[in-house]
């Protein structure tokens, strides 16, 4: 087994880990610390292929929502208006990318007969 050589100050985690996880870290050895950074990538990796899954699975109703004037603030002029049906009732969102994750925000019902 190849050993790292490592400065012996111990690493700062990023603020956005939850103190619960780092606790539950911190009683792991090595071994069992690389196999969570290895299962913890194939999560990443499959929860971003179930975002794009369901992106490809909803009815996009306009690919640009630039000219939407009740488009909200918080809402970038980039996102396009998708129909997701949920409870066999159907709703327009507003649906964008912002780095790896897929941000959706609701915009209103579907009328009967749209």
């Amino acid at each position: 087994m190849l050993v790292k050589t490592m400065a012996h100050t111990r690493p700062n985690p990023p603020d956005s880990i939850a103190q619960y996880i780092l606790d539950g870290l911190d009683r792991q050895g090595p071994e069992a610390l690389r196999q969570i950074a290895e299962h913890a990538e194939d999560l990443a990796d499959w929860k971003e292929a179930q975002a794009a899954a369901e992106m490809d699975k909803e009815d996009v109703v306009r690919e640009d929502s630039q000219e939407d004037n009740d488009r909200p603030v918080d809402v970038p002029a980039k996102a396009s208006v998708v129909i997701k049906e949920i409870n066999n009732n159907r709703y327009y969102y507003y649906q964008w990318r912002a780095g790896d994750q897929v941000k959706s925000k609701y915009k209103s019902p579907v009328e009967a007969g749209e």
